[in-house]
């Protein structure tokens, strides 16, 4: 039985983590006619799209642009540089995200192959540089194969050679140099330079559970030179190691095409290797707050805020005798004004005559159906209920968080409506049982009616950029199983995504750009306003009309 948890559980969090990151969108992939030789290499490289927005610019091998920038033609499972699904971490009206990496090249031979040249032009005043070279660096220094080996270190040397490939004479210097080359000349041109150490490899300790880092060779040298040059480092080596230790081994060999590869991620390994990119950049300040769709911390975990359910009462009904509508759910139910955020549950009470019922808003921003309940609010919350009350219950923006992951805080739950478990363990080393999405709304469901309360499920509110028609569904299986259980267990349905999203497509998408706070998640509070306006619709159109005598005669 604990053999086949164990293999659940590593099944479960593959398929969680490629739901994750292969949403991403492949429309970046661009057929380029490419060569890594560098003494030939005319490889075409992207430009900045709309040349007024500032720009974000990578230059670097091919972990961070593979090849022709398609895979090789294997889609998903080909090799694929983080700069590439990175871009759809970012608002593209905002900013320009241009990936100038070339494959094969090292810090030297993207400068002598004539690439830093044809980049140049494009950095601008405002622009921000991030260069991530090392992987190719450790190559012969003079070969007639690829001569791109520099000298080690971060010191004067120079060593002149006749280059055996171009039969020119050259100057080789050390990775320092090169590096602190790019720096003085983005700098130069009224940009901010970015150090990144390249990323981590696919490579375990005998204990197979501890990545081998590389901190004394590039890595190292890497991160002495931002120090140095007081510039923005990125550790990809260390956050790497660390990221694929929690993930676990049998995890990160889904991250990479099949053995013996340990190098060139998958679509999937690049994507988790953007997120670090992408923490790093935050953590470093490097770019305006308001220029990223999607934040994440060198854990993988995002933006999402996870609230101290000390400071956090459990809300109690201002008159007890009266009949309340009680509301449990996450951060897009109630965000308490943090970073100019509300939920659309801090705005619902507009719309009920509160003399005659309580509206109770006990949701807490960074729980799932899971720590809702294992946390003891929903408890707390039971406590309270009684008959004549109505429960609506909205969770899903956390429950996906990847269990066994740090990462993911303890909050994701199986997937799915079935009676499956899978073991965690906490951040105490307690052990716990994880039950399915639907196993956590049902147990709701069923303690509500007990106490003579009226249910109503709603599925989550989409994220800012998913509601379009063309794109795939935001929630869709949270919103199929909120519905199934719903039906199974005698309480009503919303799909409040669904009734959003068609709301955001009537108003457009200058509109609700205006309705949120942060890059995608939480709305301000007029979408907060805006999305209480639809969900009390659709309570105005339940059988029955259970809460239509309380509503207000007009609308605020």
């Amino acid at each position: 039985m604990r053999a086949m948890t164990r293999l659940t559980t590593r099944r479960l969090t593959r398929r969680m983590l490629a739901t994750l990151l292969l949403a991403l969108p492949l429309a970046h992939a661009q057929e380029f006619t490419a060569t890594t030789d560098p003494a030939r290499a005319q490889i075409q490289l992207p430009e900045p799209a709309k040349p007024e927005l500032p720009s974000l610019i990578f230059i670097g091998d091919s972990t961070v642009r593979n090849g022709r920038d398609d895979g090789q033609g294997q889609g998903a499972d080909g090799q694929w540089g983080w700069g590439t699904p990175i871009a759809a971490y970012f608002d593209l009206k905002k900013i320009n995200v241009v990936n100038r990496a070339v494959g094969g090249l090292s810090s030297r031979t993207y400068r002598t192959s004539g690439h830093w040249d044809r980049t140049k032009p494009f950095i601008k005043r405002g622009d921000w540089v991030v260069m991530q070279f090392g992987h190719n660096d450790a190559s012969p220094v003079n070969d007639n194969s690829r001569a791109r080996g520099v000298l080690r270190g971060t010191g004067p040397e120079q060593e002149v050679i006749d280059n055996l490939l171009t039969g020119k004479r050259e100057t080789v210097t050390t990775y320092g140099a090169y590096l602190r080359g790019y720096i003085a000349e983005i700098r130069a041109a009224g940009a901010t330079p970015v150090v990144a150490s390249p990323v981590i490899r696919k490579r375990w300790e005998a204990d197979g559970k501890t990545v081998t880092r590389a901190g004394g060779n590039f890595a190292g040298w890497a991160a002495e030179v931002a120090r140095q040059e007081k510039v923005a480092f990125i550790d990809l080596n260390e956050w790497g190691a660390k990221r694929y230790e929690a993930l676990g081994k049998a995890v990160v060999a889904t991250l990479f095409p099949p053995n013996p590869e340990t190098v060139h991620t998958n679509w999937l390994g690049a994507a988790v290797n953007a997120q670090l990119v992408i923490a790093g950049l935050l953590q470093n300040k490097v770019l305006p707050e308001d220029v990223y769709k999607q934040r994440f911390a060198p854990d993988g975990s995002d933006d999402r805020p996870v609230v101290d359910a000390r400071k956090v009462r459990v809300e109690a009904p201002r008159d007890p005798k009266l009949p309340s509508l009680v509301l449990i759910g996450d951060s897009t139910v109630r965000s308490g004004g943090q970073n100019g955020a509300y939920g659309w549950g801090e705005r619902v009470a507009l719309f009920f005559d509160t003399q005659r019922i309580n509206v109770v808003n006990n949701a807490i921003g960074g729980r799932s159906s899971r720590t809702f309940f294992t946390e003891g609010r929903w408890a707390a919350v039971l406590e309270q209920l009684k008959a004549g009350d109505t429960l609506l219950i909205q969770f899903g923006h956390n429950d996906g968080a990847r269990i066994g992951d740090p990462a993911g805080k303890n909050r994701g739950s199986v997937p799915g409506i079935g009676p499956e478990t899978v073991e965690d363990t906490r951040p105490d080393g307690t052990k716990e049982m994880v039950q399915s999405f639907g196993w956590y709304l049902a147990r709701y469901i069923n303690d509500a009616k007990a106490k003579g309360a009226s249910v109503v499920v709603l599925s989550p509110i989409p994220h800012k950029d998913r509601w379009k028609p063309e794109q795939p569904r935001d929630f869709e299986n949270y919103a199929a199983w909120g519905e199934q259980v719903a039906r199974a267990n005698g309480a009503q349905f919303i799909d409040l995504t669904l009734l959003v999203a068609e709301a955001y497509r009537a108003v457009g998408a200058d509109k609700v750009d205006t309705f949120f706070s942060d890059a995608r998640t939480h709305t301000n509070d007029a979408g907060a306003v805006f999305n209480a306006t639809q969900l009390v619709e659709a309570l105005k159109r339940l059988p029955g009309q259970p809460l239509q005598s309380f509503l207000r005669p007009v609308a605020p």
